[in-house]
């Protein structure tokens, strides 16, 4: 029996988590879920499934913890960094993080220092945190949940890592596949969370949209799997089968496929290295069907040379990018900004980072420039607006 913690348990893949184990109920006890607060019904449906007490829930929002701790009984986790002292108080074998933006940084810290398996669906904060993550972690304590990545480590498992030629990164090349810069701008909210294969939540499909999710994948793919950034193509596959693939040096690309849905790279991480049988159905090769490939357009879509870039510069250049687009997003939502302003935002505060980028030092020093790209972000959204 493994103890599983889940943050961001009321969103898509915390969701989506739970369902596989209520099936799997024998395989997994949930010891502790975590929460924004936006949906406390939710996680009051889940902790009285899973028979939680007050202490092992997290809710970040201070009106849906009071909501919770009172239909619970007792007192929930709540305030900024609730869901990595949830971890700290919790012994659990598996923690997985599906939290969303950098936010969910501390928690993948307290995750590793616990020593549980980590199951990273927060792919920002091993962005924003880099090398920091990675030293905190033991070898093989971070089982990527993202399909891509999951592609990856299952393709990986066909060879030696020193057989590795090239790792490709597949995109589904979001709702706005073909169009031009020009026949973006006057996109809306509702459009551009309107994914053509994927059911996400709303920061997750506005970043697809933008394919700064694909920039996110890319610089998280480099530092999963130690690879140089400019070893890592990107290819746009829009049925979303091919989830991603590595190339090894005699030629031969091993590809993970299967129809585009999280429960298999979810089962897969929360029970990694072994497999759960009818995770989800299987392909059909009786029946008819194709998948193409084809190049980005990087000039309609810049995020992922840009993300190539910050990778390849290194901290705190990764953490810059996130936060920018972060800023971005959310002033886009408010309807200040146009969607292609999203990524010129991103552009522009990555090249002043030079004025306030702070030498990473430790985690803290990351943080502390995060900040101020957010502060500069915010002000070139302020100029966009006000024009």
């Amino acid at each position: 029996m493994k103890n599983v913690i889940i943050l961001g348990s009321t969103g898509s893949i915390g969701s989506q988590a739970i369902d596989v184990v209520r099936e799997h109920r024998d395989q997994f006890n949930i010891v502790g879920i975590a929460t924004g607060g936006t949906n406390p019904d939710r996680a009051i449906e889940q902790a009285r499934e899973f028979g939680l007490s007050a202490d092992q829930i997290a809710v970040r929002d201070l009106e849906g913890a009071k909501k919770v701790s009172k239909e619970i009984g007792g007192f929930v986790i709540t305030g900024d960094n609730c869901a990595a002292a949830l971890v700290e108080s919790q012994k659990a074998d598996l923690v997985l993080n599906a939290l969303v933006g950098s936010a969910g940084l501390p928690a993948t810290l307290a995750a590793l220092k616990s020593g549980a398996t980590l199951a990273l669906a927060n792919k920002e904060s091993l962005v924003a945190g880099g090398r920091f993550v990675l030293e905190a972690a033991k070898p093989g304590q971070i089982i990527p949940v993202d399909s891509e990545h999951s592609a990856m480590a299952q393709a990986l498992r066909s060879g030696d890592r020193g057989e590795v030629a090239r790792f490709v990164l597949t995109a589904s090349g979001g709702p706005f596949r073909g169009k031009s810069r020009e026949e973006l701008m006057d996109v809306t909210y509702e459009q551009a969370v309107d994914h053509p294969t994927w059911s996400m939540g709303s920061m997750n499909s506005l970043n697809s949209a933008t394919m700064v999710n694909k920039g996110l994948e890319l610089i998280e793919a480099s530092l999963l799997f130690d690879v140089d950034p400019d070893d890592i193509d990107v290819t746009v596959h829009a049925q979303s089968i091919v989830h991603s693939m590595v190339t090894f040096t005699d030629g031969a690309t091993i590809a993970q496929a299967s129809p585009p849905s999280m429960m298999l790279p979810i089962s897969h991480a929360l029970n990694w290295p072994n497999r759960i049988p009818d995770a989800q159905p299987a392909l059909d090769f009786s029946k008819s069907f194709e998948w193409t490939f084809e190049p980005l357009d990087e000039d309609a879509f810049p995020a992922v040379k840009l993300a190539r870039e910050a990778a390849a510069k290194g901290e705190p250049h990764p953490a810059i990018y996130n936060a920018a687009n972060e800023v971005a997003v959310d002033a886009f939502v408010e309807g200040r900004i146009k969607f292609p302003h999203i990524v010129d935002i991103i552009t522009e505060v990555l090249n002043g980072a030079g004025d306030f980028a702070e030498a990473p030092a430790d985690v803290n020093a990351v943080l502390r420039t995060e900040s101020r790209a957010r502060e500069r972000a915010q002000a070139v959204v302020e100029r966009i607006a006000s024009a």
